[in-house]
């Protein structure tokens, strides 16, 4: 008697294995293409945060400084601010000024051809550093609004224009700041509008004089 094995041999064909990899290249696909879609919003995210951080510091410097107008800390010898708020007065810059241990300060904020933002400060007539600091770049706007007193009772009775001030007495300033992303990424351009911050100060050391 004879035995006979029979083996049963098992593969896969052809189409089973185009099918697979089919399957296959779908999925890598679609994993890839969400991976870019994540890249992007991370792209966008990030210079949303970075426009909406540089704007949000450059206005803090700015509000510091114009904090700071007509102050006097009655040092000996007495240095006089003639002029806090230099004139004439301008919709796109501003020069203020105060005193500080017996020295005279002034800053200068202004926004040039090339969209950007320059701080100069000066002590003593003496610029410091010589060259103006670059504040901040891609600035669409940089706009100054002004709150004058036009009868004396230390509070804001409008908000003007420089050339709508005349004779009044300015006691605070509106700064109204505009950026835009410096990315040349053309996800960026498309999604990241321009971020504006407006905030206001009052001149406290003007209201007391």
């Amino acid at each position: 008697m004879r035995t006979q094995w029979i083996f049963k041999q098992k593969g896969v064909t052809l189409i089973e294995l185009l099918v697979a990899l089919a399957i296959f290249g779908i999925v890598i696909g679609a994993i890839y293409r969400l991976f870019i879609v994540q890249t992007r919003a991370y792209t966008v995210q990030d210079q949303v945060v970075e426009v909406q951080q540089t704007v949000r510091s450059a206005m803090e410097i700015m509000l510091r400084d114009l904090r700071m107008t007509g102050f006097d800390d009655d040092s000996t010898p007495s240095v006089m601010i003639t002029t806090p708020i230099a004139t004439p007065l301008a919709d796109n810059s501003i020069t203020v000024g105060y005193e500080y241990t017996g020295q005279r300060y002034s800053v200068a904020y202004w926004r040039d051809a090339s969209s950007t933002v320059f701080r100069q400060l000066t002590i003593n007539d003496v610029a410091q550093p010589p060259v103006p600091e670059t504040l901040l770049q891609n600035v669409d706007a940089l706009t100054f609004t002004y709150g004058i007193d036009t009868n004396d009772d230390g509070a804001v009775d409008s908000w003007v224009t420089a050339a709508g001030v005349g004779a009044s007495k300015v006691i605070a300033v509106s700064v109204t700041l505009k950026a835009r992303s410096a990315s040349v990424n053309p996800d960026v351009q498309t999604r990241v509008s321009p971020r504006t911050l407006t905030s206001a100060v009052s001149f406290r050391n003007l209201i007391m004089k």
